[in-house]
């Protein structure tokens, strides 16, 4: 069994949902996104997603984007984003790690090497945004042959008759897009996303995980009310660049400025019982 199925499976049997943070790697540089990814599962995270930083995202919003281009300014590559999951593993063989990123980084290192590489690193799954059903064949076989999730995205959206489709191929979680439009802007409500959720329930027997515009432990919790998981990543950036000093770089209060508001995210979410 996975990290991400064994995950999933010991918090049904809790009867809780998982909190599902966001880190972008390198920013504002290697050490101090390093540092917050291992303080992570401390803080109440149950599995993470790391970002690989890209110069032309298409579903991010505006803080995502300023966080990406942190994280190129910091020396993000994509050898660098292994590294830095190489070296959480060296004290985390539990937590599970999701990569979250666009084709053209993959497809520069080469999908072969790209999928043998992250799993050695300790990666479990891959969210890879602008990779449609259709294309899949890009990272399908090497990522089965190497053992990594393809975590599909479903949005508000995606028709009955295309879930099929998007589910073919899905392993891990399904990544629900709760919102019309990039991270960090507008929040689903309570009442769209029970609406919402039966319809995936009915199509897939995988755990649904909401995301885009989970910003308070409020939200996050209403979001595991419905669905499986919480994915909060703008919220956590935000915080993370007010902490920043004139030039862009951490300050002291950095890591546990982050890690403070993931332990509030975390209470909420753990408190719902299912």
């Amino acid at each position: 069994m996975s990290r991400i199925a064994h995950r999933f499976a010991t918090l049904r049997q809790q009867g809780r949902g998982a909190l599902i943070p966001y880190v972008e790697a390198c920013d504002p540089d290697y050490d101090t996104a390093l540092a917050i990814l291992r303080g992570m599962p401390a803080a109440g995270a149950d599995l993470i997603e790391v970002g690989v930083p890209f110069s032309d995202p298409s579903a991010d919003g505006p803080t995502i984007q300023k966080a990406a281009l942190r994280g190129l300014k910091g020396g993000s590559s994509m050898k660098r984003v292994l590294e830095m999951i190489a070296a959480f593993r060296a004290d985390d063989d539990e937590t599970p790690i999701i990569l979250m990123g666009y084709a053209n980084p993959i497809e520069a290192y080469g999908p072969e090497r790209f999928c043998v590489d992250a799993k050695k690193a300790g990666v479990d799954g891959l969210i890879v945004v602008d990779l449609p059903p259709e294309e899949a064949d890009l990272l399908g076989a090497p990522a089965a042959q190497a053992g990594l999730d393809i975590i599909r995205l479903v949005a508000p959206t995606t028709p009955d008759e295309r879930l099929p489709v998007v589910f073919s191929g899905a392993s891990g979680f399904v990544y629900y897009v709760s919102i019309t439009g990039v991270t960090g802007t507008r929040t689903a409500s309570t009442d769209e996303l029970a609406q919402a959720l039966p319809r995936l329930r009915r199509a897939t027997d995988l755990p649904i995980a909401i995301g885009f515009g989970i910003r308070t432990p409020e939200l996050a919790a209403n979001a595991v009310r419905v669905a499986d998981a919480a994915v909060v990543a703008s919220a956590l950036l935000n915080t993370l660049e007010g902490t920043l000093d004139a030039a862009g770089q951490a300050t002291s209060r950095t890591v546990p400025a982050v890690l403070e508001q993931l332990r509030a995210l975390a209470d909420a979410v753990h408190d719902v019982r299912k």
